[in-house]
Formats: C-alpha cells, structure tokens, sequence
C-alpha cells in the first residue's frame, strides 16, 4: 500500500515497517540533489519530525516522518549517490525505513488520487 503525505513523502508499507522517501513530483522540484543526510538507526521519530534532509543545487528540504516510530534502516546508498534518488524517488532512490508505532494512522495519509490532486 502505497501512501503520501502533503509535504511530498511518501510510504509503503510492509507488515509494520515502512519504507519512506520523497516522492518524484519532489525530486523533480529540487533538481539534481547533490546531497542526502539519513536518520540514524535507532532514531525515534514522531509525526512531523524532520527525519532527513535532502539538498539540490536549487535548495536544501528536510524529509518529515510521516508516522511516528523508530528507524530501523537508512539507505546508505543514496548517501553516498545522491541523484540515485531523484533517478528512482519512490523505487531505489528510497531514503530510510520506520517500524510504526501504531499502524492506523495510515488512515489519515492520501492516497495516490488524493495526492496527485495536490502536486500539480
């Protein structure tokens, strides 16, 4: 299940893990990212805290957490390769994963019509 939230995140869950990054229409704003910071592993997030920051050479964004929970994976490798993410926003380019601690917020996130709504 593929949800987004109004800040240009978005999140797939699996069981109670979710994978997060930012979506294209956002990669496509910022341009070529030069940049990527991840959370660390371990980190505990609440809805709303900037998780990661992710830096073009238009601007620099931070990555909210759409869920509250704790990371439990970063994806190094857009670290280190940063235009990985904007090749790939919602598939490779994906930044960092969080087991949720209560999985029925999801509810309140858009869905792939209610998002495309908003970010034309």
């Amino acid at each position: 299940m593929l949800r987004f939230t109004e800040d240009h995140e978005w999140l797939r869950l699996d069981g109670d893990v979710a994978t997060v990054g930012i979506t294209a229409h956002a990669a496509e704003q910022l341009g070529d990212l030069v940049f990527v910071e991840l959370p660390k592993v371990g980190a505990r997030l609440k809805k709303g805290d900037a998780a990661a920051v992710v830096e073009s050479v238009k601007a620099a964004s931070d990555v909210y957490a759409p869920v509250d929970g704790e990371v439990v994976e970063a994806n190094e490798a857009v670290a280190s390769e940063p235009a990985s993410v904007g090749a790939d926003p919602q598939g490779e380019g994906w930044l960092y994963r969080i087991r949720l601690s209560d999985p029925s917020v999801l509810a309140a996130l858009l869905d792939e019509d209610a998002y495309a709504r908003i970010a034309k």
